[in-house]
């Protein structure tokens, strides 16, 4: 299982990604799409169209780790960045909730109440 510490940096790219692509391919798009350096630590996370699939881009001492997670059923939530950028940025928590299959949108800020109910259980 993946262990995320608290203070890694995560951004998640909210255009479709290719699953064909590897390490390579994902690193091009942090480097052309984000401006970004793929090896300074950061987790990258990518889905697909259908969004029942993701991947994660990771660099950890001296070399690349890419983690794949597909979907039996359901689908990951649609995450839209607020300007026209194509990256978001969500901390290790956020990024959990995701993997579970936790709606963020369902979350009460300010409130210690988490809804784990999905919109389409009404």
């Amino acid at each position: 299982m993946l262990n995320l510490v608290s203070g890694i940096k995560i951004y998640i790219y909210t255009s479709v990604a290719d699953m064909r692509k590897g390490i390579n391919g994902l690193s091009g798009i942090v480097r052309d799409e984000f401006q970004s350096d793929p090896t300074d630590g950061s987790l990258f996370v990518f889905i697909n169209r259908r969004r029942d699939r993701m991947k994660l881009l990771h660099f950890e001492a001296g070399g690349f780790w890419m983690y794949y997670r597909v979907l039996e059923a359901g689908t990951f939530e649609t995450l839209a960045a607020k300007t026209d950028s194509c990256k978001l940025s969500m901390n290790a928590t956020q990024l959990s909730l995701l993997l579970s299959g936790v709606s963020l949108k369902a979350i009460s800020v300010g409130e210690n109440v988490i809804q784990t109910r999905r919109p389409d259980e009404v």
